[in-house]
């Protein structure tokens, strides 16, 4: 198939991208290359894919509709995957107009896109933290998720609406997916796992949020994309619901977590990070950070009905695999 997908110089865009790629598809990716971490990052992640006669990048933001719909038209996809936005929880407190620009308006460029050239299926990210407030666990894709906590989960959560109401409107097959603290090699040097890590090895204190006592339900980013590369095969206008399903009544649209359901508390997941590198942390113990959430857990009872599978690899795995690529990058 011939795949779109948004945000390919990115963390999960790339290794989507190289999945799809080793399984023979054709991609074609978009990516504006911003500065928000080390662009170098970014490039080599490019460098990698564009080692794949199938695959091709444009450079350009979403934000730019012109630009969007003359790619659009050019490679002509049947699939398009958008991941690409504006990451970073707490970044949205200090620059939430990078999230209105590249979470709403970008996304609102990829449904009219969709909309205008047509699409088999639109599938695109969404987080956790749409979940906001609720306590109760594990996060069910049925439960009511109204209180966002920051700016980004609110662009996240709002995309999700708009992407309804074109597919009610339009007919656009779409799969929104929320993802829950997604970790591995080639990650971005402002997750938890790559700060730590970097500051282990210069002997430098990390700093532990909400005195420790957090969890959070990690997911390896090949469990991820396995997922995703099942969902793409399940289109929302062609199977009846099942039990527990998102299926709009009124469009082709459904919401499903990607998470194993799982969670482990943020002290485990520093301490395989310990043993991995071979030496212990210094920790400096700090509050909860505003907009965080103390704990999240999946429920992959969707997914799995979906597609038979949920992600499974545990953090005395996936974490020594990131060290085993941080190592190496960084020749350590």
């Amino acid at each position: 198939m011939r795949f779109l997908v948004t945000g390919t110089a990115g963390f999960i865009g790339f290794h989507l991208a190289q999945r799809l790629l080793r399984e023979g598809h054709q991609v074609v990716g978009i990516d504006n290359f911003s500065t928000y971490y080390d662009p170098q990052l970014k490039e080599d992640r490019n460098t990698i894919l564009e080692t794949y006669p199938a695959f091709s990048v444009e450079r350009l933001s979403l934000e730019n509709a012109p630009a969007l719909n003359a790619a659009w038209k050019r490679h002509q996809p049947d699939v398009v995957v958008h991941l690409a936005a504006q990451a970073g929880v707490r970044y949205s407190i200090e620059h939430p107009q990078a999230y209105i620009s590249s979470n709403i308006v970008g996304t609102f460029n990829v449904l009219e896109a969709a909309r205008q050239h047509g699409v088999k299926h639109l599938l695109a990210a969404s987080t956790s933290s749409a979940y906001g407030a609720n306590l109760e666990m594990p996060f069910r894709e049925t439960d009511k998720a109204v209180h966002p906590m920051t700016l980004y989960a609110a662009t996240k959560s709002a995309t999700e609406l708009m992407a309804h109401s074109y597919a009610h409107l339009f007919g656009v097959p779409t799969t929104f997916f929320r993802f829950f603290t997604v970790y591995g090699p080639w990650g971005r040097p402002d997750m938890a796992l790559f700060k730590f890590a970097n500051a282990m090895l210069k002997d430098d204190p990390i700093e532990v949020y909400g005195e420790g006592r957090m969890s959070r339900d990690f997911t390896y980013v090949d469990d991820l994309v396995e997922a995703i590369t099942r969902l793409v095969l399940v289109i929302p206008s062609e199977r009846p619901p099942v039990e527990g399903d998102t299926l709009s009544p009124v469009a082709p649209f459904r919401l499903v977590n990607i998470g194993g359901g799982k969670p482990s508390p943020l002290m485990d997941y520093i301490e395989e990070l310990e043993k991995a590198l071979g030496k212990p942390a210094i920790k400096t113990f700090l509050p909860m950070q505003d907009g965080d959430v103390p704990n999240t857990t999946a429920s992959p009872a969707l997914l799995q009905r979906l597609t038979g599978y949920k992600p499974e690899t545990p953090i005395g795995v996936g974490v020594p695999a990131f060290v085993d690529w941080f190592r190496q990058r960084y020749d350590l």
